[in-house]
């Protein structure tokens, strides 16, 4: 401060000393600077606005509140209240009130698989077929095949009719397919009641295992008079279990007995529309035409050698693969009906 004085002193006298210099009716006024601007405190940056962040007031903002500091120095930037302010990142938008916070998105995650729905290991349907057929494949690859689909029956589980699963072999054998479903009578008594329906399905049961050596109950299904559906070999009711049941026929082919003995007595109308809503629902999942025929390999039998390619009915009596009476004279005459029935009810 006294230097600014003797320095305006000095240059008072300057003037005072070529005022008689000057032209007439001028003069010469020298004018205080004022004091110089106070250096920044050490430590002290200046405050810029952040993208996305309200910029800092003149004054610092909201009592308390802690303005956003930057490392390199610059001006700070702040716009009229109610109006985007500029920093020199890009915009920032002051609001009228402290932002909140929001939280993190959360990170996409692939959503795990339903509990309640069911792995299936059956091959996509262009690698099911692999031997020859006629007109039950050929109508199947039109397109509208896969429209030929009757409704699920009722059917009673193994655990329904008491089998005991400690006495089969565990694990499961399945074909590709199922082409061909093959018509059995039991050969067992007639007299039976519905209720003792599944008394009997377990003395079959424990017959093919433990008499007969098989690893499981031979049929898929068997149908009592009362049209009462069983699931016979365990594996999946909607699978291509492999049963035993046709002699060099089991490949790609499903069995389906039925209580009783039919080689003079009738069946039951009950027991013959059982087996045309089984067909149609099973062979529907297979895209089998009831009415239509197709061609399997013999594995070897005491009808056919192995090798031989058989044309067959896609419902067929087991006397059709195998010499044998099965499955009685009357029942098999009334595969006809059973055909024409399960077509229908696949809507053809």
């Amino acid at each position: 401060e006294r230097a600014a004085r003797a320095a305006a002193g000095s240059g008072a006298r300057a003037a005072d000393a070529g005022a008689a210099a000057l032209p007439s009716g001028l003069r010469l006024e020298l004018i205080d600077p004022g004091e110089p601007p106070a250096p920044p405190e050490p430590g002290r940056a200046a405050l810029r606005a952040l993208p996305g962040h309200p910029a800092p007031t003149a004054g610092g903002g909201a009592p308390g509140a802690k303005p956003t500091v930057v490392g390199s120095p610059g001006p700070t930037v702040v716009g009229s209240p109610g109006r985007p302010s500029w920093g020199s990142s890009g915009p920032s938008v002051k609001p009228s009130s402290p932002p909140t916070p929001s939280a993190p998105s959360a990170k996409p995650t692939t959503p795990r698989p339903s509990a309640s729905v069911p792995v299936t290991t059956t091959p996509p349907p262009s690698a099911l077929d692999t031997d020859t057929d006629t007109d039950a494949d050929a109508e199947a690859a039109t397109a509208g095949a896969a429209r030929y689909r009757a409704p699920r029956p009722g059917i009673v589980t193994r655990a329904g009719w008491g089998a005991d699963e400690k006495i089969r072999e565990t694990g499961h054998v399945y074909s590709k397919t199922v082409k061909v479903a093959f018509i059995h009578h039991t050969v067992t008594g007639n007299n039976y009641s519905c209720s003792q329906a599944p008394s009997v399905l377990r003395s079959i049961y424990r017959y093919h295992v433990k008499s007969l050596g098989w690893r499981d109950y031979g049929y898929n299904f068997t149908i009592d008079k009362c049209g009462k559906i069983y699931e016979g070999r365990s594996g999946g009711v909607t699978k291509a279990v492999r049963g035993a049941h046709t002699l060099g026929f089991n490949t790609n082919s499903m069995g389906i007995a039925v209580l009783g003995t039919f080689t003079s007595k009738k069946p039951s109308a009950k027991a013959v529309k059982a087996v045309a809503k089984l067909t149609a629902w099973k062979l529907g999942l297979f895209k089998r035409n009831p009415r239509g025929t197709t061609h399997l390999v013999s594995g070897g039998g005491n009808k056919y050698k192995k090798g031989t390619s058989v044309k067959l009915h896609v419902i067929a009596g087991h006397r059709d693969g195998f010499a044998t009476e099965c499955p009685g004279k009357r029942l098999y005459k009334k595969l006809g009906s059973v055909r024409k029935t399960a077509a229908r009810l696949q809507g053809r």
